[in-house]
């Protein structure tokens, strides 16, 4: 994984009469934060698995994650970065590089797919999630993508209303029929 930059943002102005809160602090993830990444997952397991019981196991599966984040964080098209607030862990994002070739019907290009984007529930509302995906906006700049993509589930309501706040629309649907 190539290191970069850790993302800044602005602080958060709190409203009149709230003490100021620290602003989340971004830095690339390596492969010795595998455990610290599967354990931050469970953020977003819990609501995928709430949700679809059909598709996601339930529990944690944090023995089987950590080889699964270690292979991942060593892949060279791989980018990740954790998120501190107030210098506790508190989420990550994982997202990859794809280079596609053109073909005879679509055009060559290079984008980054955001895959993996989980942050403490406690910590929501303070610039975390926007932080992380900045910092992955950053690194496909920095490799020279076209564009950000993400898929979101869609029973995460709360995901979705991030993600349009954050500048996404959609670009297609995938549609599910039970057979």
């Amino acid at each position: 994984m190539t290191p970069t930059e850790p993302a800044s943002q602005p602080r958060p102005v709190p409203p009149a009469g709230e003490e100021p809160r620290p602003a989340p602090e971004v830095r690339p993830a390596s492969i010795g934060d595998a455990a610290l990444l599967a354990r931050l997952n469970d953020f977003v397991h819990s609501v995928h698995a709430r949700n679809r019981p059909d598709v996601f196991r339930s529990g944690a599966a944090h023995a089987e994650l950590v080889p699964i984040f270690e292979t991942h964080l060593a892949r060279e098209d791989v980018r990740a970065f954790v998120a501190h607030l107030a210098g506790r862990p508190v989420g990550y994002a994982l997202a990859v590089i794809a280079d596609r070739p053109g073909d005879a019907l679509v055009r060559p290009r290079t984008f980054v797919i955001l895959e993996h984007l989980a942050v403490d529930p406690r910590a929501a509302r303070t610039g975390v999630a926007t932080a992380l995906v900045e910092a992955v906006r950053t690194a496909g700049r920095r490799e020279g993508c076209s564009s950000l993509l993400t898929d979101v589930w869609d029973f995460n309501a709360d995901a979705r209303a991030f993600y349009e706040a954050a500048g996404f629309t959609p670009m297609r649907h995938i549609l599910e029929q039970p057979i």
